[in-house]
């Protein structure tokens, strides 16, 4: 497995990207479709942010990605795994990486969020440290009607002794 950086206005990551919505859609429908849009690439440029993508026989098997949220915290996006190759343990390194990478660029606090419908994710994020900042014990169906808008949120800070919310 190699792992790579790689500008995210190339074409073999336009189409991923297309086909990570499609899963979206298959998953969602048209719930998220006014609200997921192409974040600014530039933004996972560094010195501020990141693009990683993993390789396998050199077939990208996996991605993800970070941006500056704030000036103290970086927000992963673009977390994927290809069918063939989840539960296979390649997120868990994914991440970690992109955490490794934030924090030596001086961010304190990593922001994600995953959708209603991916128990999945939440269930590795909780795994990894992160802090819900919704109620875990809920249906995360409850999280798709309104006040919500269908985003579970999770943060998780780089040093653990201190507040993960301060």
């Amino acid at each position: 497995m190699i792992i790579e950086e790689i500008d995210p206005h190339t074409d073999v990551i336009e189409e991923i990207t297309k086909g990570l919505f499609k899963e979206y859609e298959e998953k969602y429908g048209d719930y998220f479709k006014d609200s997921i849009n192409e974040e600014d690439k530039n933004e996972f440029l560094p010195p501020k942010g990141c693009y990683l993508v993993m390789k396998f026989s050199n077939e990208i098997v996996a991605m993800g990605a970070f941006k500056a949220f704030d000036d103290s915290t970086a927000e992963l996006k673009r977390i994927w795994t290809h069918r063939n190759y989840r539960q296979l343990g390649l997120a868990v390194k994914l991440v970690n990486i992109l955490e490794e990478k934030a924090f030596e660029l001086g961010y304190e606090k990593i922001f994600l969020t995953t959708g209603f419908r991916q128990p999945e994710a939440v269930n590795l994020y909780l795994k990894l440290g992160y802090h819900a900042l919704f109620d875990v014990n809920q249906p995360f169906e409850t999280y798709a009607e309104p006040p919500f808008d269908g985003r579970l949120r999770f943060i998780k800070a780089r040093n653990k002794a201190h507040s993960l919310l301060g």
